[in-house]
């Protein structure tokens, strides 16, 4: 069995982002691995621990991007690919999907499996364009996972519960929280991680696919406007302040 685990690199919640022209700007933050990737890092591991096979640890980006697959390394991938992207747009998941199904296509990967989003841009769009990609059926939104010989079981999120789906290899899945709980590496993983090398593919490589979109700039959310307080004796006047207020300075009835 053949697998993929997606890895995405992404700043620290806690990092403070300063927009620049057209990207952030990059410097003083802190990278980590998109921490849905981390239960689909550890969903592949524990495939091939009760299957066997191969995990592939891939990342999208600029060189920096090797620190996350090292991570990848140290909890326990047995390879690790960065397809080398230096102006990678984190927006354009178009792109990123069809390079990513290309390298899937290439390695006849049976799963392809990522987190349900990244924490950065939040689209939740990759491993689904992905599958579509590959035209081979995909499940969003994993709890729980369970596959005998090419038959794939799942227990995924739905609006208001859960629902179980079956399907076959190959498949493309998006971890949920609660799949499982992803492991810490131990030193002589990380200190192991240090040697192992690191694969590299281009675009050249995987079809030499166009970037489909074009950031024109960047720039914060406009601040937020302040409250005010509505002051009235009764019900009845208060409903009368707020009714007044969203029609003529809301302007929204």
């Amino acid at each position: 069995m053949k697998i993929i685990v997606l890895v995405k690199q992404v700043p620290d919640t806690e990092t403070n982002i300063k927009v620049g022209d057209k990207s952030i700007n990059e410097a003083g933050i802190k990278w980590i691995i998109s921490p849905y990737d981390e239960f689909a890092i550890e969903e592949g591991l524990r495939l091939r621990e009760k299957n066997g096979g191969e995990v592939i640890a891939v990342s999208l980006g600029p060189d920096r991007v090797q620190e996350s697959l090292r991570q990848a390394y140290a909890m326990g991938a047995d390879r690790a690919v960065q397809i080398k992207v230096d102006n990678y747009v984190p927006f354009d998941t178009v792109l990123t999907a069809e390079l990513i199904a290309n390298f899937a296509k290439a390695e006849n990967a049976d799963i392809i499996i990522g987190g349900r989003q990244s924490i950065d841009s939040d689209s939740s769009q990759v491993v689904i364009q992905v599958a579509e990609g590959l035209g081979i059926a995909h499940i969003a939104f994993a709890v729980s996972l369970e596959i005998s010989g090419t038959s794939v079981k799942a227990t995924k999120e739905v609006e208001g519960g859960t629902q179980v789906v079956e399907t076959s290899l190959p498949v493309a899945i998006t971890a949920q929280k609660g799949l499982n709980e992803p492991r810490y590496p131990n030193l002589k993983g990380l200190m192991a991680a240090k040697k192992k090398p690191i694969e590299t593919k281009t675009p050249a490589d995987l079809g030499n696919p166009g970037s489909k979109i074009e950031v024109v700039g960047l720039e914060p959310p406009p601040p937020r406007i302040p409250g005010r307080k509505l002051e009235a004796a009764d019900a009845k006047g208060f409903a009368e302040q707020l009714v007044k207020a969203l029609r003529e300075e809301a302007k929204v009835i």
